[in-house]
């Protein structure tokens, strides 16, 4: 598990499937940054992993400000589900 902070809005929700760096990932949780004073578009700060780690985030079972962080471009990251089918 870790955060993906993302630089534009690729038209993902929570539940969304993601491939980025050559692996699939869940999206777990997302919060919007930047809508209303900063940046010129929005950062969507995202909680990925894998399906596996599902029961892990929901439980959180897990300290945040300890996961790995990278950045990456919205055209970077290859949208397989936009959101949760439930």
């Amino acid at each position: 598990m870790k955060k993906l902070i993302i630089h534009g809005n690729p038209g993902i929700r929570r539940g969304a499937r993601i491939e980025y760096d050559g692996r699939e990932y869940e999206v777990f949780g997302i919060n919007v940054q930047g809508e209303w004073h900063g940046p010129d578009r929005p950062q969507l700060w995202c909680t990925i992993g894998s399906e596996d780690e599902r029961e892990t985030y929901e439980r959180r079972n897990y300290i945040a400000q300890h996961l790995d962080t990278e950045d990456v471009d919205a055209e970077d990251v290859a949208v397989l589900r936009a959101k949760s089918d439930a």
